[in-house]
């Protein structure tokens, strides 16, 4: 199964769902991918009982994270989330759960992973593609 079977099985149950952090950002630079983090309107309970016929590991359902292993590969899969902020500049002092992309990407630490894709469509709301240079 490829991050893109498993984008698809949660489209499949009307859940947006996109390719996020270092593997986009690998990706685009023409590298092979690895990490794949997948950001997702899907809530952890969701994404458990779609993927439900593979191995799960909750590395932190209470910050929306997932992790599917199939046939030995890993695919984190986060829902989004807003945050708050940060005592130890390291963990949010409070997670919400959010319906949006773009809520998601306003959190992220460095432009190159505020960006995301679904479909083929690249959303870069702080100009991450500008300071890497990709074109």
């Amino acid at each position: 199964m490829s991050y893109k079977e498993i984008e698809k099985k949660l489209e499949d149950f009307d859940f947006e769902t996109y390719l996020v952090g270092g593997a986009l950002r690998d990706k685009l630079l023409g590298k092979n991918i690895h990490d794949i983090d997948l950001a997702t309107r899907a809530r952890p309970s969701d994404i458990m009982r779609i993927f439900s016929d593979c191995k799960l590991i909750d590395i932190g359902k209470k910050f929306g994270t997932i992790k599917v292993i199939y046939k030995s590969k890993e695919y984190e899969i986060t829902t989004f989330r807003a945050e708050s902020s940060y005592k130890d500049k390291r963990h949010p002092d409070e997670i919400s759960f959010s319906n949006t992309i773009e809520e998601d990407l306003k959190r992220r630490d460095f432009t190159i992973n505020a960006m995301a894709e679904r479909k083929g469509e690249i959303i870069d709301l702080f100009g991450g593609k500008k300071t890497f240079k990709i074109n």
